[in-house]
């Protein structure tokens, strides 16, 4: 029944593409004003290819790595990271300054946010952990200190209490 369906709603879709290119055959045959106008807006057709491209170069450049990506390339560990409600689980809870870091985070359950917070409660870190899925994020510890972890995504009425610790000891 559905492949029945499927099937009708093929046909039905290519009979309206039909009419459509019928419509605009019929559309396209220029009367003598249409011609006077045509030079008109040559200009214009013009500054919006240039336009369009300028922003295509535009977004291209602002999406090329950012420095401090390009600094965090050499990592030096990685921790997974499970999430489910309303615990973190880390496959390690120790890092030292200088390190790179690859936290590699997904979840068992439901969607949770991950965030890395410094002891001044300044989030230095985040991404999204998704079951079936695991997510990367990079970050060099620059201080020593206890990082906080703490989901950034409502997951039920314990969420307040999903919070786990990162020990950051000084370099060697």
């Amino acid at each position: 029944m559905q492949s029945i369906a499927t099937q009708i709603t093929f046909v039905l879709l290519f009979v309206l593409v039909l009419c459509f290119v019928w419509v605009l055959r019929r559309t396209a045959i220029p009367t003598p004003l249409e011609k006077l106008a045509t030079g008109a807006y040559k200009l214009r057709n013009r500054l919006f290819v240039l336009a369009l491209l300028s922003g295509c170069v535009i977004t291209g450049f602002t999406l090329m790595p950012w420095p401090h990506d390009a600094q965090a390339t050499q990592v030096t560990r990685h921790i997974d990271i499970k999430a489910r409600q309303w615990a973190w689980e880390l496959s390690d809870q120790t890092a030292r300054v200088g390190e790179v870091i690859e936290f590699r985070v997904s979840s068992e359950d439901v969607n949770h946010g991950f965030a890395l917070y410094d002891e001044q409660q300044h989030m230095v870190a985040q991404i999204q952990a998704m079951p079936g899925f695991v997510n990367k994020v990079r970050h060099r510890f620059t201080a020593p200190g206890v990082y906080k972890v703490l989901c950034l995504e409502y997951c039920g009425v314990a969420h307040h209490g999903m919070v786990a610790d990162i020990q950051v000891l000084p370099a060697p």
